[in-house]
């Protein structure tokens, strides 16, 4: 599974992204916009909100989906069992802690913007076939969207009495259009080749992890497939805490994916199958 790295700044990024990703459903991006040091500053005030009791006077909103989602919320679609995680959910409209607020927005609008640009290097690649059957553009599908979601994830060391098959992240595919993860604190992403074979994805700092969703997926007529994947246990340094920070593009909720099938309906619609509606 050759999953390409493309430096933003390449002059065949936008070939080199769109092939990576056409093939495989993952790319890395590397030389991106985004400061290293607001992500490196993310990670340490996250870390510590995770760390405070106080992080359950943010509990979700069960209708709005924003805010803190406390251990073993969510399951991925058919797993028997909830994923060893928490995380927060931050939307443009939604709550964020005050402390956290300025900086967490930055980034949020940061990797917003790289998103969309990604999305109409996407576009250029997309064979005319293809092109005429889409809506909108996959860009202007952003356009005045307040859906993308940026998930702040905090997996805790793993528990003695942990369920026997419960792992971080149980194998799933994203949701989304695409998904913009900011290197994990540790490694544990796992991607699933067409062979049923899993592969490590490379976490070194100052990547950022590009993969499809569902959403474009099916948009595209599988054009860019949404490949399944999954973070597991660390065998070893199992006493330590794992972080990650995904951004997940979400068009516009009236956008139809397929004729009759907007995004929202097919957002409901996997909110249920993941436990979280």
């Amino acid at each position: 599974m050759l999953v390409k790295t493309v430096d933003y700044h390449d002059i065949n990024a936008r070939k080199m992204l769109a092939s990576s990703l056409h093939d495989t459903g993952f790319a890395i991006l590397v030389n991106h916009p985004v400061s290293p040091q607001r992500i490196d500053e993310a990670y340490t005030q996250w870390g510590a909100f995770f760390t405070d009791s106080k992080k359950h006077n943010w509990l979700r909103d069960p209708e709005l989906q924003d805010g803190y989602f406390p251990f073993k919320s969510e399951n991925a679609k058919d797993a028997p069992a909830k994923d060893l995680k928490e995380f927060f959910h931050v939307y443009p409209w939604g709550r964020v802690p005050p402390e956290l607020e300025a900086m967490t927005r930055q980034l949020y609008d940061d990797l917003f913007a790289v998103g969309v640009e990604l999305l109409e290097w996407l576009d250029e690649a997309l064979p005319d076939a293809i092109k005429r059957k889409l809506s909108d553009n996959l860009g202007a599908m952003m356009q005045s969207s307040q859906q993308s979601l940026f998930r702040i994830l905090h997996y805790p060391p793993l528990q003695v009495d942990a369920e026997p098959n419960a792992i971080r992240a149980a194998a799933h595919e994203d949701i989304n259009l695409i998904t913009l993860l900011l290197a994990g604190s540790k490694p544990g992403l796992e991607a699933m080749d067409r062979d049923g074979n899993w592969h490590s994805i490379s976490c070194d700092p100052g990547m950022i992890t590009i993969n499809n969703g569902d959403m474009l997926a099916l948009a595209t007529d599988g054009y860019y497939p949404s490949t399944k994947h999954r973070v597991i246990n660390p065998v070893e340094d199992t006493n330590s805490s794992r972080y990650s920070m995904p951004m997940f593009l979400h068009p516009r909720p009236e956008v139809e994916l397929i004729p009759g099938f907007t995004a929202e309906m097919f957002l409901q619609q996997r909110l249920s199958e993941i436990g979280l509606k």
